[in-house]
């Protein structure tokens, strides 16, 4: 366990060193922090094989008036390590328009991220996701925080899928 635990860590490492180095190309780059992006896993809703997983989530997009729109979607690791069990899983994103012309309700997050996730998990744990692509003109923070409980370790490609709700 140690060993994966150290594995785990060298990814999440990896993971931060991309994210700040970043691509030149970026949207987040030359973006506009338009609200926060926070996703919620549905209980019950997830698979966990070893070297895929995946979960139903619940998100909430809020702009900065407060204003809200929801998505439904699917998260998960697509090829990797997943030995985790979790009872909780919440992941946030700082949320980047070309525009700050975003109007709630328009759903323009909707689409499909992916990129390289890890996380680690003993009782309380974090993990780290760099996630790219999505709806036109809009993007997700390189470098999204995600808050567990339960136990284990995992890293990988991640995935993060979304629609209108």
């Amino acid at each position: 366990m140690k060993r994966l635990f150290i594995i785990v860590l060298t990814v999440g490492l990896f993971v931060i060193v991309l994210s700040a180095a970043g691509p030149a190309n970026a949207k987040s780059d030359v973006g506009i922090n338009i609200g926060i992006l926070t996703c919620t896993a549905v209980p019950g809703s997830g698979y966990n094989f070893l070297i895929t997983s995946s979960v139903d989530v619940e998100c909430e997009f809020t702009d900065p008036t407060k204003q809200t729109e929801y998505y439904i979607g699917e998260t998960g690791i697509g090829l990797g390590v997943n030995l985790n069990f979790k009872a909780k899983e919440t992941i946030g994103f700082t949320v980047f328009a070309a525009s700050k012309d975003y109007k709630i309700g328009e759903h323009g997050l909707a689409g499909k991220y992916g990129g390289v996730k890890a996380s680690a998990t003993v009782g309380v744990g974090v993990g780290a996701a760099v996630l790219v692509g999505g709806g036109a003109g809009f993007s997700l923070q390189p470098l999204a925080l995600e808050g567990n409980t339960g136990f284990g370790a995992a890293a990988g490609l991640g995935y993060l899928y979304l629609q209108a709700k």
